[in-house]
């Protein structure tokens, strides 16, 4: 099953952090936002809150 990126229609409360990636995951992250048309940001963060929910 394909992995799936939230919609951003909805912007919640925000803070910056900044994470080191490997480079192989960077690529991967990109063709999926690339395909859904959004952001790379996006992208990780539903990949987080999706792994979250399962908690």
């Amino acid at each position: 099953m394909a992995f799936i990126p939230k919609k951003t229609a909805n912007k919640e409360t925000a803070v910056y952090k900044s994470l080191y990636i490997k480079e192989k995951l960077v690529i991967e992250i990109e063709k999926i936002a690339k395909e859904h048309d959004t952001s790379f940001n996006n992208v990780v963060v539903s990949m987080i809150e999706k792994c979250l929910e399962s908690q």
